[in-house]
């Protein structure tokens, strides 16, 4: 079992920056690979970003690509999202979430592959 808690969203300007954290409770954190979705009203939950157990393998959205960078520190048992030049498309939820299962190398890019997620973190760009 992983408890998952984001933190970091907020209001930010179009251009500017937002770090996301996602800490996790539970001993099996640094054996899954770990995520983030985002849900923007009246559309459906996209994914964003991803990265292996290892944090050696990550896989992102084509809109995230060189925007945003997603990392983990297992000692800490923490995944982060550092998103950058956001514009107000990027305004969502912002879900993290760990997959269901072990030591999987390919880097799970679809929500039905994983088993824990957090409540969600606002994120609001304005033009």
């Amino acid at each position: 079992q992983i408890e998952l808690v984001e933190s970091g969203g907020g209001l930010v300007q179009a251009g500017g920056s937002l770090k996301l954290s996602c800490s996790a409770s539970g001993r099996t954190f640094g054996s899954v690979a770990v995520g983030w979705f985002r849900q923007a009203p009246g559309k459906e939950r996209e994914f964003v970003a991803a990265i292996n157990w290892s944090g050696r393998n990550q896989d992102y959205a084509a809109y995230a690509q060189g925007r945003f960078t997603i990392s983990r520190d297992n000692a800490e048992s923490t995944m982060f999202l550092q998103m950058n030049s956001l514009k107000p498309e990027d305004t969502a939820v912002y879900y993290c979430a760990a997959d269901r299962r072990a030591f999987r190398e390919v880097v799970p890019t679809t929500p039905a592959l994983f088993a824990y997620w957090g409540q969600g973190t606002q994120v609001t760009v304005s033009p």
